[in-house]
């Protein structure tokens, strides 16, 4: 990360920042972080769900040696208030090292995530009960089942086979 207000900082998206790009951008490459896992244990309350009926979205879990695969975005310091807009609902953003798949270079960047200790954190469940869950919300931004697999999808581009994504959109796609 280049230090300094005005400087460009690569952004980790992991989740809907993968398929859904409404920010602009300098650079974007496919990368990964090590030591997190992506799972669907946050709640949305204000895309994907309504406070009486939260959906689930996608936050990481440490899991040390676990690599998780999305694609990086440089972008100019000004789009974090729109970033930083988008992903309120409990996340909140971190440093970590990001590693470009192109050439396996890596360079300093941020991340958004969903800890829990936060309002929204709805935590593990059977992967049934995820399924159903994702199944039956829907918020301002659509139905969680598209964003479950608009996910599974461009996971697939990225040749990246999440177990935890995939078999939800199995279940889903029954």
């Amino acid at each position: 990360m280049i230090e300094g207000r005005n400087a460009a900082t690569w952004v980790f998206g992991y989740g809907s920042l993968i398929y859904k790009v409404d920010f602009p951008w300098l650079r974007r490459e496919v990368a990964s972080i090590t030591g997190w896992q992506r799972r669907f244990w946050q709640g949305s309350h204000d895309h994907r769900g309504t406070p009486e009926q939260p959906g689930r979205v996608v936050t990481l879990t440490r899991v040390p040696g676990w690599r998780c695969k999305g694609v990086a975005y440089l972008v100019e310091h000004s789009v974090f208030d729109h970033l930083d807009h988008r992903e309120k609902n409990g996340y909140e953003r971190i440093a970590t090292e990001i590693r470009f798949e192109r050439d396996g270079e890596t360079a300093d960047g941020v991340f958004y995530i969903a800890t829990p200790d936060n309002h929204a954190f709805l935590g593990d469940a059977p992967i049934e009960e995820i399924a159903a869950h994702i199944a039956r919300s829907r918020g301002p931004s659509g139905s969680n089942r598209d964003y479950l697999l608009r996910l599974a999808e461009a996971l697939r581009e990225l040749d990246d086979r999440d177990e935890h994504v995939q078999a939800l959109a199995s279940l889903l796609r029954q």
